[in-house]
């Protein structure tokens, strides 16, 4: 089964940035959507941001706008998302995600939604 790598997370102070990274294994085809998510300890896991190859597909939590961009190679079957102006509360395990069942982008933000998932990497934002 093709394998999805994070990388990027630390340590930083708000205000701060930090760029994560996420690589398949393999080529995964389809409609190329992936996306990140995050889960603090004992909370549910919740969309952060999600692309696919075509144009006006693209979705960022409400909590993130303005602040987070996500970005794709296709070529390398990566995945970016380049977080701006920490706060405290992005304190989370990040995770990528691949493998989109849905049709269209409407579950972008549903966990259920993709059929591939990263390790995660644990970003840590302090006052």
């Amino acid at each position: 089964q093709v394998q999805l790598v994070e990388s990027g997370g630390g340590s930083v102070q708000a205000g701060g940035s930090l760029t994560l990274s996420c690589t398949a294994s393999k080529y995964i085809g389809g409609s190329g959507r992936m996306g990140w998510f995050r889960q603090s300890a004992g909370k549910e896991r919740e969309g952060v941001a999600s692309s696919n190859k075509g144009h006006g597909s693209t979705y960022y939590a409400e909590s993130v706008v303005g602040r987070f961009r996500i970005s794709q190679d296709y070529a390398k079957n990566a995945v970016y998302l380049q977080m701006n102006s920490l706060k405290p509360e992005d304190t989370a395990t990040y995770y990528c995600a691949a493998g989109y069942l849905g049709t269209d982008g409407g579950g972008w933000n549903l966990p259920g939604s993709f059929s591939l998932w990263g390790r995660g990497t644990l970003v840590t934002v302090s006052e």
